[in-house]
């Protein structure tokens, strides 16, 4: 069955009429849940004997993301997901004593305890911004950045691509020009866009970038994968023994090729270390598809249409929309603050008691559609709003 833009034809399970969580957690569709059963069942049938192909999709997999990121296959590591790339990049990149690292008020945890983890292993100095200036089109936040690293000197700055709570997208090429000009890395936490925001790494000049496949590439928790840009310029501290060069000729070549000596990888996949997530990976590659087929600028396209329907809908309900007034600065999500009298909690029960699944994350109710949503869902939106806007909770305490 072919993704088409706007149909649920590939979800036939999902039971939540309106599903605007993909921010969350994307519900796993009938092509991907098929491709991890037979992954299964080879390995049911073929036990060992199943590894040298799924090793081969494992490669081309890396390939298909590496295409649509804009990169070289080589510069691609498959990981177990964002924490684990943050703190692999986090102990693996060249640090010296002192060196600073800036960090941006309000991020996911995610993308902060790894840094201030490798500051308390390696002696960094933590530097905080910002997110104010960013997504109205003044420029105060970048003009912030750079007084920042004039300041005092950074050897990375760490963001993320899209913020969790409000959906504001980053100027990821603008911070890397900063970035260089300032003699630091960039490094993204892509988690939030990867998979509806279009990202072209190589032209935007991102040194790291990070991301799981649970969110915006439809695939399963425990799974995802880095970029970096210059994999020899690490030095990995998690490295074991799939890091290695020709790391597992002993187990099939014959004797005298156990050795130690083997120097690490000089690509991407020296994060490797051992063995991978092979049902996570079945999951990912088959989900991709539908983002190599329908093409990842229509799917973004198709969200900022939902969003142009639904934010009025929000507005006249009484929410206060977060969504960024600069159209480069939006994502996937939009994010609204719950109308006067409700909590997050509320409007989520509210919500989801008429068939509409938001999440609900620092405050904000975050409505996070993709590809499979419709625009003929906003109907029961909006008369799942009309009830919200209609009863105040705070009367009946």
């Amino acid at each position: 069955m072919t993704p088409r833009l706007g149909s649920r034809d590939l979800f036939p399970d999902l039971r939540p009429p309106v599903y605007l969580n993909h921010a969350g957690i994307s519900p796993l569709s009938r092509r991907v849940q098929q491709a991890v059963a037979a992954l299964m069942a080879r390995y049911g049938e073929e036990g060992l004997g199943a590894l040298p192909a799924v090793i081969a999709e494992r490669e081309d997999l890396r390939g298909r993301l590496a295409a649509l990121m804009g990169v070289s296959a080589a510069q691609i590591a498959l990981t177990e997901g964002t924490s684990r790339g943050v703190s692999d990049i986090a102990l693996a990149f060249p640090w010296q004593k002192g060196d600073g690292v800036l960090l941006f008020e309000g991020e996911f945890p995610a993308n902060i305890t790894p840094w201030q983890q490798a500051a308390g292993l390696f002696g960094l100095g933590l530097r905080w911004a910002s997110l104010d200036g960013f997504g109205d089109g003044s420029g105060d936040g970048l003009a912030r950045v750079e007084a920042a690293l004039k300041e005092a000197p950074v050897r990375l700055i760490a963001v993320s691509a899209v913020q969790f709570q409000t959906g504001l997208a980053m100027p990821l090429g603008a911070l890397a020009d900063l970035a260089h000009a300032h003699g630091a890395a960039l490094f993204v936490d892509g988690i939030q866009g990867a998979g509806v925001v279009p990202y072209d790494l190589r032209a935007l000049g991102v040194d790291f970038f990070v991301c799981g496949a649970h969110k915006g590439w439809m695939a399963s928790e425990g799974a995802g994968f880095a970029y970096i840009a210059d994999p020899a310029a690490l030095r990995p501290f998690t490295a074991s023994w799939l890091s290695h060069t020709e790391g597992l000729r002993f187990l099939s070549e014959g004797p005298g090729l156990l050795r130690y000596d083997r120097p690490l990888r000089d690509d991407a996949a020296v994060l490797e270390g051992g063995v991978r997530n092979v049902l996570g990976f079945g999951a990912l590659g088959a989900a991709i598809e539908a983002h190599e087929q329908l093409g990842i600028r229509a799917i973004f396209g198709h969200v900022q249409a939902y969003h142009d329907a639904l934010e009025p809908l929000l507005i006249e309900a009484g929410f206060e929309s977060e969504r960024a007034a600069d159209p480069s600065a939006r994502s996937s999500i939009l994010a609204a603050r719950p109308p006067r009298g409700w909590t997050v909690g509320e409007v989520a029960q509210a919500l989801g008691a008429a068939g509409v699944m938001v999440g609900t994350p620092d405050g904000r109710v975050r409505f996070a559609p993709h590809w499979p949503n419709s625009i003929d869902e906003l109907p029961q939106i909006a008369a799942a709003l009309a009830t919200i806007r209609a009863g105040d909770p705070t009367r009946s305490r």
